[in-house]
This record gives structure tokens, C-alpha cells and sequence, in this order.
């Protein structure tokens, strides 16, 4: 064989293996790589969060109740105190002189009435006195007036017994006057006790006002005030002076705010984990006891029917998780975040998140005949968007299909149930087992149906997250 042929065959063999390499790049640029996933059954837990304080669920703040200087303060902040602990004490000087002078008066009050009880028992003796002193009279009347009738007495005789008859008579219903208005006197200075009594209870209140107490077990949290400072008591449009607020820490409350989003799938009872900031590795166990229904405009804490500007900003709703259990490590106005389980499926058919799509299952059953391309395009892909009046867009995945031994990405409409951190349920359209694309984001925002497609599940680098 010459040289000349020897050139020419290689040449030729150069060529051909040129055209199959240029081929093979060629097909190898058209095919999209993507990150892969799979669908499997696992627990799905959807939580939502929201931030805030740890509160009591009752607190007061003691106020003032009698105006004058404070004598004596015997807690201070952080102090755990009994129901009926005395907490202060105001001046009382003038209280109590008033409550000394009353039961002076009540005690001679007393003493009057015992004498009018005399007086009366004494009007009593003289009543029965005058009974029998009538019933003598009566007999010598009687026999007196038997004689005069028979002419053995004279008649000035009989006139004299009928007139001490008729005297004592009058003296009867005389002292029986005298001790009716004696036993009225004596009731009127036993109301007079009673009246005297009933104004020593506002006297004794008065005093007991200048003393402050505990009204439960509870934790003080603030005392603004020192011995020596002057009290005053509120009137109707000034609020009187607060000498310390008490909290009832026994049952403890975490006030939260959660994002009007999350709203929506929070509900009474259900469970949730509560953390505080001062306490890290610590999880307290609640529940939900309290859902807003007004929403606080999240700049200024008012609720919307108490704002009057219309901007449109972001909303929260105010979120009450009481503790199952009280701890004395816990203060009010600790930092607090609740997680608040709003559902638990068990052995969920799930998928991640980020695999989910908006399109429009016609358009991508065209494609998907296609290989990805609208017909007559030229080889240019289809807009995602569908046309007017074709439908409206549904969500789905890209699931991983082996057709003529190529891989292509095929969109699966499906429905989704429970929402966790970064898992969904799949409720219909996907099978356990089944390998759906996940990402690139960018990828996944502008792919196809029908799209040749090869796995890349090597991790996405800044630049292309970017």
C-alpha cells in the first residue's frame, strides 16, 4: 500500500472519529443536569414558631389605699411571699386614733344601755306594784259597794273606795306608760350601739387599708417604691401609687407572637416545646391556651382596630402556651420562643419541599411529547406560561423517567397535605420509591416537561445558589 493511501485512510479515520466526538459533546450539552430525590414514607411533624416572654398567668400590682408615708417595707424583688403576708405598711396614726375614739363611745353606749335595761326592770317592779295595789282596791271597792247597796255604809264611805279604786287605775296605766317608753329608750340606745358599732367596721377598715397584704402565694417582681415615700390612692382620672406588683407563679404562660401565615393552623391544646434564652438546653413542655383573633401591626404592637393609619404591613397574632409544669428558675419577661406542633402524620408519603413547581399540566403534556419543546419551535423550548384560556397552573414534580434508555423529567401533578420544616406530605400523583428532581433552583424554575435530563447530586457551589 503507498503512503498516499496509507495518509488518506487516516485522514478519514481522523474525520470520523471527529464528527462521532463532536456528536457526542453535542448530545452531551443538550442534556440539563439535575439534583435528584426520592419519595419515602417517614413521621412529618409541622411546627410553627413564634417568639416572646415568659408572663404569669395572674398578676396585680398592689396599689395604694390609703394616702400617707410609707413606715415599712418588708419585701423586696425576687422574694417568694404566703397569701396574707403583709407586704407594707402606711402611716395609720390618725386611723387608729379614730378606731380608739369609736370604742370609747361604743363601751359608754353599752353602759347607757345597761342603765336603761334597769330603768326598765325597775318600770316593770313598779307595774306589778300597781297590779296589786289595784287588786286591793278592787276587792275594797267591791265590798264597799255590796254595802252601800244593803244601806250599811254611808255613801261618802263608798265614794272614798271608789275613787282610790279609780287612783289606782291611772297609777296602773301609768307606770306601764313609763316602762313602755323605758323599753323604747333602751332600744333606741341599742340601735344607737349598733350604729356606733357598724361605723367602728368603716374605722377598722380604714386602718386596715394602711396595711398591705399579699392576696396569694406569688413572686414580687417590682417594688418602685422606698420607706419614707408618700402614697397616694387613685382617683377616677389619676391612677394612685403602685407600691409592688406580685405574680403568681404557679402557673407560668408564654406569650407569643406568630406570623399571620402560621396562623391560620394553630389551634387550642395543641402541643408545644417552649425555650428560654436566659436557660439554654432547657425545653419546657405547654399546650395552647389562648388564640388572637386581632392582629398586632408588627412596628408599633397595636392591634388594627386601634391603629388609625392604612398601611399595609406585616401582622401578627398574639399566642398563649401555658406550662405544664411551673420552675422557680423561670422570671417574667424572660426572652421565650415556642415551637407549636400544629400536626403529626405518622408514616407520611413525603417529598422535599423545594421540589414543588407551579405549571400548567396542558402545556406540559405537549412538552412532554416534545422532548421539552413546543412543535414548530425550532428547537426553541416552550414558555411555561400557559396560553390564555388553556387552564390555570397546578403544582407538581418533575418525576425521573427511563424512556429509550434516556432519562427525562416528567411533571407529575400531585396534592400535598401536612407541611413540615422542610418536607411535605404527598397525598396523590407520586409513589413510595419514586425519584422526582429537587433542585437547581434555577434549573427547576425554567425545566421542562419531557427535558433529557442526568442526575447531579454533587453539592451546589456559592456561585450557582447565587
Amino acid at each position: 500500500m503507498s503512503v498516499k493511501k496509507i495518509v488518506l485512510i487516516v485522514v478519514a479515520v481522523v474525520v470520523l472519529a471527529g464528527i462521532v466526538i463532536g456528536s457526542v459533546i453535542k448530545g452531551q450539552g443538550s442534556v440539563t443536569k439535575v439534583a435528584t430525590g426520592r419519595v419515602v414514607r417517614q413521621d412529618l411533624v409541622s411546627i410553627v414558631n413564634g417568639t416572646g416572654q415568659i408572663k404569669p398567668k395572674t398578676y396585680v400590682n398592689v396599689g395604694a389605699t390609703a394616702f400617707g408615708r410609707i413606715t415599712r417595707l418588708n419585701v423586696k424583688e425576687g422574694d417568694h411571699v404566703k397569701a396574707g403576708t403583709v407586704l407594707a405598711t402606711v402611716e395609720n396614726v390618725q386611723p387608729s386614733a379614730t378606731v380608739t375614739a369609736q370604742q370609747a363611745a361604743i363601751e359608754s353606749s353599752k353602759t347607757d344601755v345597761n342603765s336603761m335595761m334597769a330603768a326598765e326592770r325597775t318600770a316593770e317592779a313598779n307595774i306589778a306594784q300597781a297590779k296589786a295595789d289595784l287588786e286591793q282596791k278592787h276587792f275594797d271597792y267591791e265590798r264597799a259597794k255590796s254595802l252601800y247597796e244593803e244601806k250599811l255604809i254611808p255613801k261618802q264611805d263608798f265614794d272614798a273606795k271608789k275613787a282610790a279604786y279609780d287612783m289606782a287605775v291611772a297609777t296602773l296605766a301609768q307606770r306601764e306608760a313609763a316602762h313602755a317608753q323605758a323599753r323604747a329608750q333602751t332600744e333606741s340606745q341599742r340601735a344607737h350601739v349598733n350604729q356606733a358599732i357598724a361605723s367602728q367596721r368603716a374605722n377598722y377598715d380604714s386602718l386596715d387599708k394602711t396595711i398591705s397584704r399579699a392576696p396569694f402565694d406569688g413572686l414580687v417582681t417590682n417594688v418602685p417604691v422606698r420607706e419614707g415615700e408618700t402614697v397616694v390612692v387613685g382617683i377616677q382620672n389619676a391612677g394612685g401609687s403602685t407600691i409592688m406588683t406580685l405574680a403568681d407563679m404557679s402557673v407560668i404562660t408564654a406569650e407569643v407572637k406568630v406570623d399571620e401565615t402560621d396562623i391560620v393552623n394553630v389551634r387550642l391544646n395543641q402541643p408545644a416545646d417552649v425555650t428560654v434564652d436566659a436557660l439554654p438546653g432547657r425545653i419546657f413542655k405547654g399546650h395552647v391556651t389562648e388564640v388572637g383573633d386581632q392582629a398586632l401591626l408588627r412596628t408599633t404592637g397595636l392591634s388594627t382596630t386601634q391603629s388609625t393609619t392604612g398601611t399595609e404591613e406585616a401582622k401578627d397574632f398574639k399566642v398563649v402556651v401555658t406550662l405544664d409544669q411551673a420552675s422557680d428558675d423561670l422570671r417574667p419577661g424572660l426572652s421565650a420562643t415556642a415551637k407549636i406542633t400544629t400536626a403529626h402524620q405518622q408514616n407520611a408519603l413525603t417529598i422535599p419541599i423545594q421540589a414543588l413547581v407551579q405549571r400548567n399540566p396542558a402545556t406540559e403534556k405537549v412538552l412532554a411529547a416534545n422532548n421539552g419543546k413546543m412543535p414548530g419551535a425550532s428547537g426553541v423550548a416552550a414558555s411555561t406560561t400557559p396560553p390564555a384560556g388553556k387552564g390555570q397552573t397546578v403544582q407538581g414534580v418533575y418525576v425521573l423517567k427511563n424512556e429509550h434508555k434516556k432519562l427525562r423529567a416528567v411533571f407529575v401533578p400531585v396534592t400535598t397535605g401536612v407541611t413540615g420544616a422542610t418536607e411535605i406530605e404527598v397525598l396523590s400523583g407520586l409513589n413510595q420509591g419514586d425519584e422526582i428532581v429537587t433542585g437547581r433552583y434555577k434549573i427547576l424554575r425554567a425545566l421542562k416537561s419531557g427535558t433529557p435530563v442526568k442526575r447531579d447530586n454533587t453539592p451546589e457551589s456559592e456561585a450557582e445558589k447565587s
